[in-house]
């Protein structure tokens, strides 16, 4: 995970660990506000590619795993692009989609451990011809719901496409209580920040997360890769 630019979570305290403690406090603190099943569920995303938003979504899930009281679920939603299992060194198998596409499936016999302490993944599973139609029907609401059903202190991340270059990021927008808008310093425009906003309206809540950042007024950095390559 090192290697990768990863949170280590048998490492030392590092800058990174510091940084997303900061992040996954205020997504924690407004969760539990809200109280809602909705408010647990997160998803990641950016406008576009190469923005940092699977590292940003990983090193989220990482960290909110540390948490005594908490359990995660990562949920791989990329469907053109899936990655995290293997960054996680796990097979890819059946996942949301298979779940989405098939009824008889249960989204809990989907979800894999890892070897890290209170997180979970779920893949992206295989895709289809029909991938947004199936993400737009009443099933992604119940598989949505059976994630969070039962489990009131679990969070559920989800690691999205782009929001400007596929839809899923807008289609499961209406089924989370926020949403983390990874930015990149110097390369995200304005026009493309707003445009990915405006697709993900039906998120109440829409947080923007500044990756890759040399300098900050405060001192501090967000995000920084340290040696991460491409997504």
């Amino acid at each position: 995970m090192r290697r990768n630019g990863l949170i280590d979570p048998d490492g030392p305290v590092t800058t990174l660990l510091e940084e997303f403690r900061i992040v996954k406090r205020e997504l924690l603190g407004d969760a539990r506000e809200s109280g809602t099943a909705n408010a647990r569920r997160i998803l990641v995303c950016s406008p576009h590619p190469g923005e940092g938003k699977t590292y940003c979504a990983i090193n989220l899930a990482i960290s909110m795993a540390a948490e005594r009281d908490i359990e995660v679920l990562l949920v791989d939603a990329d469907f053109a692009k899936p990655s995290i299992p293997g960054l996680f060194g796990l097979e890819t198998s059946a996942g949301l989609m298979d779940c989405l596409s098939d009824p008889s499936l249960k989204p809990e016999s989907l979800v894999i451990p890892t070897d890290i302490q209170g997180l979970s993944v779920m893949p992206a599973g295989n895709r289809t011809t029909r991938d947004a139609e199936y993400l737009a029907s009443s099933r992604t609401a119940e598989v949505l719901a059976r994630l969070t059903q039962g489990a009131p202190n679990r969070i559920v991340i989800f690691d999205t496409p782009p929001a400007l270059a596929a839809s899923p990021a807008a289609d499961l927008a209406s089924h989370v209580g926020q949403a983390l808008l990874v930015v990149r310093a110097d390369v995200t425009g304005q026009n493309a920040l707003e445009d990915a906003c405006q697709l993900l309206s039906a998120c109440p809540d829409i947080k923007l997360l500044l990756n890759a950042t040399h300098f900050s007024p405060s001192g501090r950095t967000f995000g920084s890769y340290g040696g991460y390559g491409s997504e």
